[in-house]
C-alpha cells in the first residue's frame, strides 16, 4: 500500500502537468487528443496495476507495465478519435449540422430544421444524405458505440414531447443501421425537453433545443 499510493498520485500529477504544458516562450500549449489519451491511459493503467499488484517480491512491476500499456492504448484511441472526427466533418455538408470532438466522444448535433418538419419524425431528404455519410464513417471506425438522442423544446406536454423525441431518435438510428451500421452498436433514446441547451422562453432558444444528437464513443 505504501508503494502504490505515491505512484497513483504521480500518475494524476502527470496528467495535470501535461495539461498545463508550456512552449519555449512560456505560453500554454494544448495537447492533441493522442497526447491526452496517452496521459489518461497511463493514469488508468497505473491505478489498475496498483490494484493488481499483490506480489510482495515485485512491488511496482504491475503498476509500471499497466501504465505503459494504458498509455499506448490511450494514445492510439485519441489519435483514432481525431481522425474520425476530421473525416466526419468533411463528410457532413448540410449547413447547421455540427461535429464536435470532446476528447472522449464525437458529438454530432442535428437541428430539427435540418432533419424534420413541424411535429414530424420523418427525416427530410437532404438530411438523409448526411446520415448515410455518417453511417459510412461509422463503418470505417467499427470500434465505437453510437447513441442517438432526441430532444424537444418545452411546448406541449411532457409525455407528448417524450414520445416525439423517442420517435425522432429511432428514425435517425434507423437510417444509420440502414446504412450498414450494426444494430448492436446503436442505441436510441428520447429525452423530451429535460436537457435544453438554450432558454425555452425565446423562439431562438426553442429552435436550438429541438435537435437530435449522435454521440460516438470509443469502445
Amino acid at each position: 500500500m505504501t508503494f502504490r499510493m505515491p505512484l497513483i498520485l504521480a500518475s494524476a500529477s502527470l496528467m495535470v502537468l501535461g495539461a498545463c504544458a508550456t512552449d519555449q516562450y512560456g505560453q500554454p500549449t494544448q495537447m492533441n487528443r493522442a497526447q491526452q489519451g496517452a496521459l489518461a491511459g497511463a493514469a488508468v493503467g497505473a491505478i489498475f496495476g496498483a490494484q493488481r499488484d499483490d506480489d510482495s517480491n515485485n512491488q511496482g512491476r504491475d503498476i509500471i507495465r499497466s501504465a505503459a500499456v494504458g498509455a499506448a492504448v490511450g494514445g492510439l484511441g485519441g489519435a483514432a478519435l481525431d481522425a474520425q472526427a476530421r473525416a466526419m466533418q468533411q463528410a457532413v455538408t448540410t449547413p447547421g449540422v455540427t461535429v464536435t470532438n470532446t476528447g472522449q466522444a464525437i458529438n454530432v448535433n442535428l437541428p430539427e430544421s435540418v432533419l424534420f418538419g413541424f411535429d414530424s419524425a420523418a427525416v427530410s431528404g437532404p438530411a438523409v444524405n448526411d446520415l448515410y455519410a455518417i453511417a459510412r464513417n461509422l463503418n470505417q471506425y467499427p470500434n465505437t458505440r453510437v447513441e442517438v438522442i432526441g430532444h424537444t423544446d418545452s411546448t406541449g406536454t411532457a409525455s407528448y414531447n417524450q414520445g416525439l423525441s423517442e420517435r425522432r431518435a429511432r428514425a435517425v438510428a434507423g437510417i444509420l443501421t440502414a446504412g450498414g451500421v450494426a444494430q448492436s452498436r446503436v442505441a436510441a433514446a428520447g429525452r423530451g425537453f429535460s436537457q435544453p441547451v438554450a432558454s425555452n422562453d425565446t423562439a431562438a432558444g426553442r429552435a436550438q433545443n429541438r435537435r437530435v444528437e449522435i454521440i460516438v464513443r470509443p469502445m
